[in-house]
């Protein structure tokens, strides 16, 4: 088993990565202009380890985690957008198919 694959995530699981997300960012908005880069980077690790364990690991929390480590950007909710779009990518790759529209259904027997 593998902690970092979740193949389908609860709403809680994804209300907590998205209030991990939301801490990690308001935690580096507020230190930032304090100037604190080495507790952004580690703000920056714990919340890509609990949000991959949370919702599991996505190929979009890569360039998160390496563009938090640009200046400016750091200051952007980058965290909080990535597990809303990885949460919507998982809920729509999950979603059970449509029946088909048009007539009556199909009954094999």
């Amino acid at each position: 088993m593998n902690p970092f694959r979740v193949s389908n995530p609860s709403r809680l699981r994804v209300g907590l990565a998205v209030i991990v997300a939301l801490a990690a960012d308001a935690i580096q908005i507020l230190l930032g202009p304090l100037g604190w880069a080495f507790a952004d980077q580690i703000i920056d690790v714990f919340a890509m380890l609990l949000v991959s364990l949370l919702i599991g690991f996505h190929p979009l929390l890569i360039p998160t985690f390496i563009a938090e480590a640009l200046p400016a950007v750091d200051m952007l909710p980058t965290w909080t957008g990535c597990v809303c779009a990885v949460a919507l990518l998982k809920r729509r790759s999950f979603r059970p198919p449509a029946p088909p529209s048009g007539g009556p259904p199909t009954i094999d027997v």
